[in-house]
């Protein structure tokens, strides 16, 4: 009994032993680690430079040639993560860092050394960087600006009605592509503006859209849309009638020698409105052979009213 009792403490103390023994081999792996990685070390690090700010006609060629080989002195810690990818994003400036040419950028490697460190970080010191210079290349496309045309369909709620217009936070966009299809457009559509019942100012971000076109990019691709709405009401004015182009050996007698016009304006400009601030006329030369009546239009109208309407459609006459 005795026997078994010594076999099972000596068992035990072996368990400990062994455990004790792989915790202390753990912790001076560790310690063994951590001693590595504070050391210093050189190595090298590919350097994918990455050309922002050009403009928007410029296409860069897909050119596996755009790097630059950095040399540099590191702790262990700093370096760990390039064992899983050994390369970095160097950010260049096309407008300030690079000097163009006809067909590439030329960005001076060893002028630029303060970018790379820069962008490196402190944990590393730059020794050294390959090449001296470094060609970009890159080829043009043609652009030009075209006037935005806003496609909309809305309906507004009884008594309210657009004032004004509408108003776009650009007049124009850039299209970019080839010139065979550049030279093509004229203007660019927004998507449709769907609005239902509406009471309030519209203001809502819409896209361009180019699904028409083959190849093009544009510049930006979005335009904010904004406008004022308000409530409207009508009013009716009477205007006299004036003939225009009618000859000085014809004398005619017309009926009625005013009309009344109604019109579309927002409240607060109601007062505003006044008869002189209208034209009617009709153009005597615009008669066709035996027509007995002319036509009347509004030439002339306050710039704030819409949807103008002539109550008398036709001015019948007879030549004296």
């Amino acid at each position: 009994m005795n026997s078994k009792k010594k076999m099972n403490i000596i068992d035990q103390l072996k368990k400990r032993s062994v455990k004790r023994f792989s915790l202390f081999f753990a912790i001076s792996f560790v310690f063994l680690i951590i001693s590595k990685l504070s050391n210093d070390y050189k190595q090298t690090i590919k350097l994918k430079v990455n050309l922002v700010g050009f403009e928007d006609e410029i296409l860069l060629k897909n050119d596996s040639s755009n790097y630059i080989i950095a040399y540099v002195e590191a702790k262990g810690f700093a370096l760990v993560p390039l064992m899983f990818k050994n390369s970095k994003v160097l950010q260049v400036n096309a407008k300030k860092d690079v000097t163009v040419k006809s067909n590439h950028f030329i960005f001076d490697v060893q002028k630029h050394k303060f970018l790379i460190e820069s962008q490196l970080g402190n944990s590393y010191d730059l020794v050294s960087v390959l090449p001296d210079t470094l060609l970009i290349s890159y080829s043009k496309r043609a652009s030009k600006k075209v006037p935005i045309t806003l496609k909309q369909t809305i309906n507004y709620a009884v008594g309210y009605d657009l004032k004004g217009d509408f108003k776009f936070d650009t007049d124009s966009v850039k299209i970019v592509g080839a010139a065979s299809e550049v030279n093509k457009i004229n203007t660019i559509t927004t998507e449709d503006l769907v609005l239902k019942d509406i009471n309030s100012k519209i203001n809502k971000s819409l896209k361009l859209d180019i699904s028409d076109y083959q190849n093009i990019e544009i510049f930006p691709k979005s335009i904010m849309v904004s406008a004022e709405v308000a409530r409207f009401t009508e009013g009716t004015v009477d205007i006299p009638l004036t003939i225009t182009h009618q000859p000085n050996n014809v004398t005619i007698n017309y009926f009625p020698k005013t009309v009344s016009i109604s019109y579309y304006v927002d409240l607060e400009n109601y007062n505003a409105v006044n008869a002189s601030d209208f034209k009617v006329e009709c153009d005597y030369a615009e008669l066709e052979e035996n027509q007995t009546y002319l036509v009347p239009k509004v030439v002339n109208k306050p710039d704030f009213v819409k949807h103008i309407n002539i109550k008398q459609k036709r001015i019948d006459f007879i030549k004296l």
